[in-house]
C-alpha cells in the first residue's frame, strides 16, 4: 500500500482583512515548517503592530497536521485562535501560520461578533492565497568514500532526491530529501551499495 505523503500548504504570505464596528481584524497567512519560524513571525508582528490590542494565531505543521496551536492572545476563550485553526482545518492546509491583529473600535463585539470576525478575516487571507501541494519527506545525509560517488549519484537521479550539502573529497558527504512513500526504497538500495545514513 502506497503511504500518503502529500498535503497541501500556501506559496506565499497572503492578507486578509474584516471590519466590524470600527474595529479592524488584519489577517496575515503565512507558509511556515517549524515552530521555531512560527514564533519568529509572531514576534515580528508584535513589534511591527505594537499599538493593536491582540494578535491572535494558529498554526498547522506537517503532513498529519502535528503539532499545531490555537492562541487567543487575551481574547476570550476560543473566540480567536479556534476559528482561525477552524478557517485552517477547512482549506484543508498545513504548513501555515495565521495571524490577526486586531485593532479595537471602542464597541464590544460579544463573542458570537468575535469569532465570526476572526474566522472571517482568516477565510479572506487563505482566499487570495495560492494553494501548493507539499510532498513530505525527510533529509538524510550520506557518507561514503569518493569512490562510491558513481553509484550513489546515479542513485540520487534515479530516485529524483533534492540535494544540498555536497561535500566530495576523500570522504564524501551528501545530504539528499527522500519522500516517505519511497523511504524504505531509498533505505533498501542504499545499503545496497554499501553507505551510511547519518
Amino acid at each position: 500500500m502506497a503511504t500518503k505523503d502529500t498535503y497541501n500548504s500556501i506559496a506565499a504570505q497572503s492578507e486578509g482583512l474584516f471590519k466590524d464596528n470600527g474595529s479592524r481584524f488584519l489577517a496575515f497567512a503565512y507558509p511556515v515548517e517549524s515552530e521555531a519560524e512560527v514564533k519568529e513571525i509572531v514576534q515580528r508582528l508584535k513589534k511591527e503592530y505594537h499599538d493593536a490590542r491582540h494578535h491572535c494565531y494558529a498554526y498547522r505543521l506537517g503532513l498529519d497536521g502535528e503539532p499545531w496551536r490555537a492562541n487567543d492572545d487575551g481574547e476570550p476563550s476560543g473566540s480567536a485562535g479556534r476559528p482561525i485553526l477552524g478557517q485552517i482545518d477547512s482549506a484543508g492546509l498545513s504548513d501555515i501560520l495565521v495571524v490577526v491583529v486586531r485593532y479595537f473600535g471602542g464597541i464590544k463585539l460579544g463573542i458570537p461578533g468575535l469569532i465570526r470576525a476572526y474566522k472571517t478575516s482568516t477565510a479572506d487571507a487563505l482566499a487570495s492565497a495560492r494553494v501548493v501541494e507539499k510532498v513530505a519527506g525527510r533529509w538524510y545525509t550520506l557518507h561514503f568514500p569518493y569512490d562510491s560517488l558513481p553509484a550513489v549519484m546515479k542513485l540520487a537521479k534515479d530516485m529524483d532526491l533534492p540535494q544540498r550539502g555536497q561535500s566530495f573529497l576523500s570522504e564524501c558527504t551528501l545530504e539528499v530529501r527522500v519522500r516517505l512513500s519511497v523511504e524504505q526504497d531509498f533505505l533498501e538500495r542504499i545499503k545496497k551499495i554499501g553507505i551510511f545514513t547519518g
